[in-house]
C-alpha cells in the first residue's frame, strides 16, 4: 500500500470510527448487552477456525521468543476467558449516564456529574490476540467506538477475531465501525492513528517498554500508558511462613510473561535467615535464576544446583518476563518503601505480614497502581477485579490508574438540573 494509499485508508476508518462513536454513546444497554452476549456465543462457536487462524500466525513466529510466543498463542481456555469476560461486562451495570454527586445548591439549581464515553479510542497492542476482544467488548458497553492495530505476528488471529464481533455488532443493530482492526501491518499505519486527533480522543498503548515508549514520545493526543511491570513482593518481619511461601511462588512462577508478575524479592533481615532458604529452594526447582544482594547471596549459597548471581544495580529495575528474580535483604519496611518507590514501576506491589499496622502503612505509602496485602501480585487483572476485561493497566495518575475498566473509558461531564433560576 502506498503512502498516499495508506493516509486515505487511515482517515476513512477515523472517519468511520468517529460517526459510529456518536451512535455508539446514544445506543440503549439492552443492544449493547446484545451484542457482548452473541461475540460470547460466537467465540464459544468459532474455536476451529480461530485455532486455524492462530497457528497461521504461530508458524510464521518461530524466531520469537518464548515468553512472545506464549502471549500469541490463542488457547480453547483463553477464547473461554474472554468468552466470559463478554459475558460478565453484560451483567454489569451500564455507566454510561450516570449522575453522582448531585447536589442542591442555595441558588435553587442542583449540580452534578454525568458518566459518558470518552468517543474513540485507538489502542496499538502485540502478540495477545485476546487484547482484540477485551477492547471490543469494553468499547461496546462503555459506548465507545474503537480502532485496534494489533501486532503483525498476530494478524490472522486478530482478524478473525475482529469478523467475530463485526458479526456481533450487527446482530445487535449497532455500527459495524464501533470495532475496526487496521488490517494492514505497515507499522506507518500506528504513526497515522496516533496524530490524528481529529479521529481519535485517547490512544491506549499495551506491550513492550520500546512500544510505549514510542507512543508517548510521538502522539499528538492523549496516551494511557505503562512502561514496565517491575513488581515486588515483600516478606515483612511478622509473618506467616506458608503463606509467604505459597504467595511468592505463585507470584513468580505462576506464568513469567505477564506485566503482574513478581520480578523482586524483598525479605526483612528477622525473616531472611528461616525464608530465603526455603523460598530459594523451591525456586531453584522451578529453574528459577536468583539474582540477590551480598546477604541473599550468603543464604542462598548453600542450595545444591541453585542459578545464583550477585545483583547489580540494574537488577533492582528489571522487567525480566523471565524465570529470573531479584532478591535483597532490607533492614526495615521503611527501607522497603523506599527500595520500591525508588526502583519500581509503580504497578503492583504487595506486602506479606501479620502485622496489621505494618499493611495498613504499606498500602498507603507505597506509590504503585495496585497495592496488596497477603496475595499474589498476579490478581492485578482486569478480570479477577471483576472489571470483566481490561484495556491495560496504566502507570499513570491522571484519570485511570491501575486496571482499565469500563469506568476507564469514561469521562465526567457537569450536569445542571434548574427550574427556571437565573443568576443575579
Amino acid at each position: 500500500m502506498s503512502a498516499s494509499d495508506l493516509t486515505s485508508y487511515m482517515d476513512s476508518v477515523g472517519l468511520a470510527a468517529r460517526q459510529a462513536s456518536a451512535l455508539m454513546a446514544a445506543a440503549p444497554t439492552a443492544a449493547k448487552n446484545k451484542a457482548l452476549l452473541a461475540l460470547a456465543r460466537r467465540l464459544r462457536e468459532a474455536g476451529p477456525a480461530l485455532a486455524q487462524a492462530n497457528a497461521k500466525d504461530l508458524a510464521a513466529a518461530s524466531d520469537l521468543d518464548e515468553p512472545m510466543r506464549d502471549r500469541l498463542k490463542l488457547k480453547p481456555e483463553v477464547i473461554e476467558t474472554v468468552a466470559q469476560g463478554c459475558e460478565q461486562i453484560a451483567a454489569m451495570p451500564d455507566p454510561v449516564g450516570e449522575i453522582t454527586s448531585l447536589k442542591r445548591r442555595p441558588s435553587g439549581i442542583s449540580v452534578g456529574q454525568m458518566r459518558v464515553p470518552l468517543g474513540v479510542f485507538g489502542m496499538i497492542y502485540e502478540s495477545r490476540p485476546n487484547v482484540t476482544i477485551e477492547a471490543a467488548s469494553l468499547a461496546i458497553k462503555s459506548g465507545n467506538a474503537c480502532i485496534l492495530r494489533g501486532g503483525s505476528e498476530a494478524i490472522h488471529s486478530n482478524l478473525a477475531l475482529a469478523n467475530l464481533v463485526a458479526a456481533a455488532l450487527k446482530e445487535a443493530g449497532l455500527p459495524e465501525a464501533a470495532v475496526q482492526l487496521i488490517n494492514t501491518t505497515d507499522r506507518a499505519a500506528v504513526g497515522l492513528l496516533i496524530a490524528a486527533p481529529q479521529h481519535v480522543d485517547v490512544i491506549i498503548p499495551r506491550g513492550g517498554k520500546g512500544l510505549i515508549e514510542r507512543i508517548t514520545a510521538e502522539a499528538k493526543v492523549p496516551v494511557i500508558k505503562h512502561l514496565d511491570g517491575n513488581c515486588h513482593c515483600y516478606v515483612d518481619a511478622e509473618v506467616e511462613f506458608g503463606l509467604a511461601l505459597t504467595v511468592v511462588m505463585n507470584a513468580k512462577t505462576q506464568k513469567y510473561s505477564p506485566c503482574n508478575a513478581t520480578e523482586s524479592l524483598l525479605v526483612h533481615a528477622e525473616s531472611a535467615s528461616d525464608f530465603l532458604p526455603h523460598i530459594g529452594a523451591l525456586l531453584s526447582e522451578k529453574g528459577v535464576e536468583m539474582r540477590g544482594c551480598p546477604r541473599t547471596l550468603a543464604l542462598l549459597g548453600p542450595i545444591p544446583g541453585a542459578k545464583i548471581k550477585a545483583a547489580t544495580e540494574a537488577d533492582w529495575s528489571e522487567e525480566y518476563l523471565a524465570p529470573v528474580l531479584s532478591i535483597k535483604v532490607v533492614d526495615s519496611l521503611t527501607e522497603a518503601i523506599a527500595h520500591i518507590n525508588r526502583y519500581g514501576s509503580h504497578h503492583t506491589d504487595a506486602i506479606l505480614t501479620t502485622h496489621h499496622a505494618n499493611a495498613m502503612r504499606f498500602l498507603r505509602e507505597v506509590d504503585s497502581a495496585s497495592v496488596m496485602v497477603n496475595a499474589s501480585t498476579r490478581f492485578a487483572d482486569g478480570f479477577e477485579y471483576g472489571l470483566g476485561a481490561e484495556i491495560g493497566i496504566s502507570t499513570d495518575k491522571l484519570h485511570a490508574r491501575g486496571p482499565v475498566g469500563l469506568e476507564g473509558l469514561t469521562s465526567l461531564k457537569w450536569v445542571v438540573l434548574g427550574q427556571g433560576e437565573i443568576r443575579v
